[in-house]
């Protein structure tokens, strides 16, 4: 062996680990979120839990992403700790799929039809399809599906680039006698799993397995020892992942590696203790692919049916392991378990964490409503507790800008679908509006507050027009921020019209003030308080109308320009638009 045929043996290697890669980034796209969303919901009977992992995982083709994914549900609330057994185990028999989709390069056959099956003979087709979509189609679901072919024909050349150049090996007495040295079922548990957890892929490591079994050098009384080694060393990923996580994150990471370690420390102990009296001939045996994915597949089946029922012992066992022993339940409060599914575990999949994120901007609204509508409240009534609140609201919302728009910057980066980048270009300007608002509740406070401690009074002429805007305000936040919510685009085309109606209420309050100022029936310190009020309300108008227009540009029209929007909608709709605002200046006419 050259090195020429070292640098081939690489060259497949790095392109089976890319293949991999490619097709399960394809694949996660494509789901758009929905899986993990499977994930979440439909977990609460464990034999389903394990249905569940599996299928994700054959999809995904990764059981370390899987695994990954629950120690993130699990560090942010969405799902308890039993509920993750179920999943992790399903992903060990999830990530045999892969093993058996490598057999195929082992198909020999005359038959045409056979060979079809071959993965050299349809990888080129696949290809060529691949390229076709992602070069020429403008659908970002063909593209990822293009990306899903691409990577699997990638993945399987490197496999073949692999085999072929690891053949000549079987003529090196020395690569012979390696092999033999892994018969030491101890040395090949440990050489599998230190493999494994370099690459960080079971699916990987045992693909490289079975292209080395092109050498013919390979017998199962090495492989064997190797296959069990390597799903231990496929829980480091999960491990490392719950570095720095909530307690119940790290112990569902435990229960993965100890699932792992202790069923192949008992298959071990079972298998070679019965093969001293019984001497099972398949040790005998030359490697091929075809038998490493049926070991494979056995093992991890085998290990879920007996460890399924003692679920919950594994959960204790990781409890004793990570104990709560001075931990209160205070320490984390209701508002920090809200930031925790925010987790950066789930930006290797954005289509779930844009759902998050949007999720927790809807938080952010309410926050930012309650705020504003309570200090509004203090104009009739002051309250010091009420008071205290809305500033309270107000940090609430402050830390809610930092949080999400930190986060969504970093989700921005990754390869999102062009739905999700629009959704998060809407977040990363909304979270600003819900913003802003929560400052203009605190300046309402504040105006509130200065009216209490002058024993300042509106007249019952100036304080009958508040109430109409009062009450104008109240509509357009709630029909903004609701459509908001709901991703309702019809309730939001109805806040410009009423915006508009807003810029003329101020306008006129504003003349109505300066008519009471002349006749001396108003003072110059309740017209500032009046003009701050009425200012503020129109710039929490303001703030409405970018949430709307943001929504209906994304959810809409499937782009992003607010003001190329607003121009569009006060010439090309006119007459619609028109009766809107006509409409709303008749419901909210001042006395």
């Amino acid at each position: 062996m050259d090195i020429f045929s070292v640098l081939n043996m690489l060259g497949g290697l790095a392109l089976f680990l890319y293949g991999m890669n490619a097709m399960g980034d394809g694949l996660a796209k494509i789901s758009g979120g929905k899986l993990e969303r499977v994930l979440e919901k439909l977990t609460k009977r464990r034999i389903m839990a394990v249905i569940l992992g599996a299928a994700v995982t054959a999809v995904i083709q990764s059981s370390s992403a899987t695994t990954v994914m629950v120690v993130g549900f699990v560090n942010s609330g969405i799902m308890k700790l039993n509920q993750a057994i179920g999943i992790i185990m399903g992903a060990n028999i999830g990530t045999t799929i892969t093993s058996w989709i490598l057999a195929l390069t082992g198909i020999e056959s005359s038959n045409i039809f056979v060979s079809l099956l071959k993965p050299s003979s349809f990888s080129p087709i696949l290809a060529i399809i691949g390229a076709g979509f992602i070069v020429f189609s403008k659908k970002d679901k063909r593209k990822d599906l293009g990306t899903i072919l691409i990577g699997f024909a990638i993945l399987m050349f490197g496999m073949e680039t692999m085999s072929d150049a690891v053949k000549p090996l079987a003529d090196v007495p020395q690569f012979t006698s390696l092999f033999v040295m892994f018969k030491n079922p101890v040395l090949g548990m440990i050489v599998g799993a230190v493999l494994t957890a370099i690459i960080q892929s079971s699916s990987a490591s045992v693909g490289i397995l079975q292209a080395l079994c092109a050498t013919g050098g390979v017998t199962m009384a090495s492989a064997i020892p190797i296959i069990m080694g390597q799903n231990i060393g496929t829980c480091v990923t999960s491990l490392i992942s719950a570095a720095g996580a909530s307690k119940n994150a790290k112990r569902a990471a435990l229960v993965h590696f100890y699932f792992n370690l202790i069923g192949t420390i008992l298959f071990m102990g079972v298998f070679y203790t019965l093969n001293s009296f019984l001497h099972f001939r398949i040790l005998d045996m030359t490697a091929n692919v075809w038998l490493i994915a049926f070991v494979h597949s056995c093992f991890n089946i085998a290990a879920t049916v007996i460890f399924l029922p003692f679920g919950k012992l594994l959960a204790k066992l990781a409890c004793l392991t990570i104990r709560d022993k001075g931990e209160t339940n205070t320490a984390v409060d209701a508002l920090e378990r809200e930031f925790q599914v925010l987790d950066p575990r789930f930006l290797d999949t954005p289509s779930f964490a844009v759902e998050q994120c949007k999720n927790v901007a809807v938080k952010m609204a309410n926050a930012s409503r309650d705020g504003l509508f309570m200090s509004m409240e203090l104009l009739n009534e002051y309250d010091e507790e009420k008071a205290a609140l809305v500033l309270h609201y107000e940090d609430i919302v402050d830390r809610y800008e930092d949080e999400l728009g930190t986060y969504l910057v970093k989700l921005n980066g990754k390869s999102l679908t062009k739905r999700d980048s629009q959704t998060v270009s809407m977040l990363l300007h909304v979270i600003g509006d819900f913003e802003r608002i929560s400052d203009h509740a605190v300046n309402i406070k504040e105006a509130a507050e200065e009216m209490e401690s002058k024993k300042l009074h509106f007249s019952d002429k100036a304080a009958g027009e508040l109430k109409v805007y009062t009450t104008a305000i109240h509509e357009i936040v709630n029909m903004a921020f609701d459509a908001f919510v709901q991703e309702n685009v019809e309730a939001a085309g109805n806040v410009e019209p009423l915006e508009e109606v807003m810029d003329y209420l101020k306008a006129e309050l504003k003349d109505r003030h300066v008519r009471r100022l002349r006749k001396g029936k108003c003072t110059i310190e309740l017209g500032f308080v009046l003009t701050d009020l009425i200012t503020n309300y129109e710039r929490v108008a303001d703030h409405c109308s970018n949430v709307a227009v943001c929504l209906i540009q994304v959810v809409g029209n499937g782009g992003f320009d607010t003001h190329e929007y607003i121009d569009n909608l006060k010439k090309e709709d006119s007459e619609n638009f028109n009766i809107k605002v006509h409409w709303y200046k008749e419901k909210y006419m001042l006395p």
